[in-house]
């Protein structure tokens, strides 16, 4: 099976074309500059050259607070881009996976993990764009595609919360981080396994929405301590604050917990706990960061 990743040098993509090259999978990892997605004569090319028969859209504009400002520069990244990946798919015969995020909801919500099939209603432009792009793929591609929401996304390549939390527990005696928005820290490795163990099980009898990010909950108060504590640090030097110590142009979600019941109707396992993800991706995220 032949397999075509966008977006590749990012961090999910990274590991997702990793995570494909040790299953044994032929695979193609292009970034920006070798497939413009926007672009459907550069997305034509690019099946022309490479006939995927599956194609990973780790592409994205993921500058939230930036899409506040410039929503028609996200809009052709987040829901123009995958309309013309899953336009190529059906021409071609190939099937999609297609990377969305929480901010498709509201992020109000309280009493329960948001399902699959929970109705959306993005808050921010990045939100906006994001669905934008979900629909135009279930719409061009309905039986032969997934939509696959994460977040809270940290890895070993490129910029996260976890990087940054080593960083302030190396730099500084105290850190404050926000204890009111929860949500599931998802290490991007995890994601792109079941990225590569979905993929070949799409087409008329599975399909639609999935939801890949860990089990269990926290808020980044939360996680900033575990850390500390995952590096032998006291996590006490960690203090809670609220949202509103930190204003941003776009709001955050204050709940980004998702439920994850897709994954038992096609056979997969359940992610794991957001803990023993994290137990094991911060040596591998301490190796890489820079001294």
């Amino acid at each position: 099976m032949n397999w075509l990743v966008t977006g590749a040098s990012g961090m999910l993509g990274r590991d997702t074309v990793a995570a494909l090259t040790r299953r044994g999978e032929e695979v193609t990892g292009l970034d920006h500059t070798a497939l413009d997605i926007t672009r459907p004569e550069s997305v034509e090319e690019a099946f022309a050259a490479h006939r995927p028969d599956l194609v990973v859209n780790c592409a994205a504009y993921t500058a939230v607070d930036d899409a506040e400002s410039h929503e028609a520069q996200a809009l052709r990244v987040n829901g123009d881009g995958p309309r013309h990946l899953a336009r190529a798919c059906a021409a071609t015969g190939a099937r999609l996976l297609h990377v969305s995020t929480d901010y498709v909801f509201s992020g109000d919500a309280r009493t329960a993990p948001y399902t699959e099939d929970h109705p959306p209603a993005p808050r921010t432009a990045y939100g906006r764009t994001k669905l934008a792009g979900e629909e135009a793929v279930l719409a061009e591609l309905p039986e032969a595609s997934a939509i696959v929401r994460t977040a809270w996304l940290y890895g070993v390549h490129g910029r996260s919360f976890v990087r940054t939390m080593l960083g302030l527990e190396a730099s500084r005696d105290t850190v404050d981080v926000v204890d009111d928005q929860r949500g599931q820290p998802t290490w991007s490795a995890d994601v792109a396994e079941s990225l590569a163990a979905l993929g070949p099980l799409i087409g008329p009898g599975l399909h639609g929405v999935f939801h890949a990010t860990s089990a269990g909950e926290a808020t980044w108060y939360d996680l900033a301590r575990a850390v500390f504590d995952g590096v032998g640090a006291d996590p006490d030097r960690v203090r809670p604050t609220s949202s509103a110590t930190y204003p941003r142009p776009a709001p955050r979600p204050a709940y980004s917990v998702l439920a994850h019941d897709r994954w038992q109707e096609a056979g997969l396992p359940p992610p794991r706990a957001w803990r023993d993800a994290l137990h094991e991706a911060l040596p591998l995220i301490r190796k890489e960061s820079p001294s």
